[in-house]
């Protein structure tokens, strides 16, 4: 190997590694959202509890993507 390709290695290993936690935090964030837990009404909550499961969905999603992207 030459050194240009493990410099080209190591960058995207974290570039990947940054773009995932990014990614990571932004679901978070928009999963999370702002009012307060007590202050909703039982559709917002409703809502809220699927926009949490979908973002757990998303994340395992994007876990599989990347062990299966190793092979």
């Amino acid at each position: 190997m030459s050194a240009n390709q493990l410099i080209n290695m190591a960058l995207r290993m974290l570039t990947r590694k940054a773009v995932n936690k990014g990614l990571n935090a932004g679901v978070k964030q928009m999963s999370k959202g702002n009012a307060a837990q007590g202050k909703l009404t039982p559709e917002e909550r409703a809502a809220r509890k699927q926009a949490q499961e979908t973002a757990k969905r998303a994340k395992q999603a994007a876990r599989l993507a990347r062990r299966l992207g190793k092979f």
